[in-house]
């Protein structure tokens, strides 16, 4: 496998890792700064996808099983700068011809050595305009991270493999060190042409101290799944029913929020306080009420309604299955719509109804 395709491979997994990192990623930006950085998203996901390429770059291709035979001893190379007298006698450099030196920078027995110091180049540029990681950090950080490559490839991917597949060797752990520092330097040729870090965290509060749509579905999600847990806590100890549901919901978005100066769990965590202009405890009774008919009720007694049309239709198996996708469809069609609302608009129409607003708790102290 060439170098291409353990790109290719890493661009194909990567939407799978993002998909998974995205919800946690969200959590985070709101619980830290009530908003999420345009470069911040770029910066992160491009990082992600930068350590998944030199991963598989490093542990692709992989053998068979049965290839693998070679012990240990065999595997390892602890000489520092085994590589010079190696460049020496394996390529066609001859150091009182200068006409072979272009040839053998061709070879591979030196871009090998290149390919090493360039593939951590990136690390220590990420390390020192995102994480502000001194000369010193990307040093032992670059180091770790090449110790950690090169003791992959000496367990024989975690032992899958009976022995390694491929050379353990020190001049890599040399060559990435030293990409790692040439990226801090690097780096610094950039760092008058982009927004600090510090620039980021202030313009990422600042958008922060409005509830954006995201945010209110992020909120949104987030309160319903915490409820549906608390609910499923009490079920399992107490026993099922509707009336432990409704309690859940009431301890939920009625008596947690009124000791906790208008918030749940939720909008605490992602930093939103809901604003009633009177009768704060009926409102957002109310409120909760809907929630659970609404969100819950409806749905879940749509699909029941389903199975009784089916049986009063007296319907075959594919036109019930039809049925059945077409109501599924209408749902999340129906509940979509909200979603695109909030997003666009950041309130729908039962937060007039209830007369709700959301404000957000990140202020002044925090942008100091």
């Amino acid at each position: 496998m060439s170098y291409v395709e353990s790109i290719k491979t890493a661009l194909f997994i990567f939407p799978i890792i993002a998909f998974l990192f995205t919800v946690p990623f969200i959590l985070n930006q709101y619980h830290k700064y009530g908003s999420i950085h345009k470069l911040r998203v770029f910066i992160v996901y491009s990082f992600i996808l930068y350590m998944m390429t030199v991963y598989f770059l490093v542990i692709l291709p992989l053998p068979k099983i049965s290839e693998v035979t070679r012990p240990i001893s065999e595997m390892v190379q602890l000489q520092p700068f085994a590589f010079i007298p190696t460049f020496i006698q394996e390529t066609s450099f001859v150091i009182s011809d200068p006409s072979t030196y272009v040839k053998a920078l061709t070879e591979n027995c030196f871009y090998t050595v290149v390919f090493n110091i360039f593939m951590t180049i990136p690390f220590g540029m990420y390390l020192r305009y995102y994480f502000k990681c001194s000369l010193k950090k990307v040093a032992i950080c670059s180091f770790l991270l090449s110790l950690f490559f090169e003791l992959t490839q000496l367990s024989g991917l975690y032992f899958i493999y009976p022995s390694p597949y491929r050379l353990f060797d020190v001049d890599d752990l040399l060559m990435n060190t030293l990409g790692g520092v040439l990226g801090y330097f690097l780096m610094g040729l950039f760092t008058k042409l982009l927004p600090t870090r510090d620039k980021i965290d202030e313009d990422s509060l600042k958008d922060g101290t409005q509830v954006s749509g995201l945010r209110r579905i992020t909120l949104f999600f987030l309160d319903l799944f915490l409820c549906i847990m608390i609910t499923s806590i009490l079920s399992f100890t107490f026993g099922g029913g509707n009336l432990i549901t409704w309690i859940s919901f009431f301890l939920y978005f009625v008596v947690l929020p009124k000791m906790m100066n208008q918030q749940t769990l939720g909008s605490k965590f992602l930093n939103v306080q809901f604003l009633y202009p009177n009768h704060w405890m009926i409102r957002q009774t109310l409120r909760m009420v809907f929630y659970f008919f609404y969100y819950l009720f409806l749905p879940f007694h749509l699909l029941i309604a389903f199975t009784y049309l089916k049986d009063f239709l007296m319907l075959e198996a594919r036109e019930s299955i039809l049925l059945f996708c077409g109501t599924l469809l209408f749902l999340f069609f129906f509940y979509f719509i909200h979603i695109l609302v909030l997003f666009i608009r950041k309130r729908i129409y039962y937060d007039y109804l209830f007369r709700i607003t959301y404000q957000s708790t990140i202020g002044e102290s925090d942008l100091k």
